[in-house]
């Protein structure tokens, strides 16, 4: 009878422990967003945050690569490089059209390739 009691309250406590285990839902990314100042720094930021997962956004003005942490559950990379896109910087292999592009302010534009 002891046996079967400590039995169950092993098998008890081993599926509590494993119902709580949480599924890593965050991804670090970094890709590459053109830009030159801390205009494009904010812009870029807040283009990032406006799609709903992200949960960090680092722009960095010197390397001109963007640091990410994303919940892959809510968003991916593509939604948030058309973001950024669309608030006229290229990120990645997503590429602004030169309409927002041209949007941008005379320090903001940097040299398209």
């Amino acid at each position: 009878m002891k046996k079967i009691i400590m039995l169950l309250l092993v098998s008890l406590f081993a599926l509590t422990s494993f119902s709580q285990e949480k599924k890593d839902k965050n991804k670090k990314v970094e890709f590459a967003v053109n830009g030159n100042c801390e205009m494009c720094k904010k812009r870029i930021e807040k283009a990032a945050f406006s799609v709903k997962g992200v949960k960090s956004a680092d722009w960095h003005t010197d390397h001109k690569d963007l640091h990410l942490i994303i919940d892959e559950n809510k968003c991916s990379v593509a939604d948030v490089q058309k973001a950024i896109a669309k608030a006229g910087h290229d990120a990645g292999k997503v590429k602004a059209t030169d309409e927002d592009y041209q949007k941008l302010h005379g320090c903001c534009q940097y040299e398209r390739l």
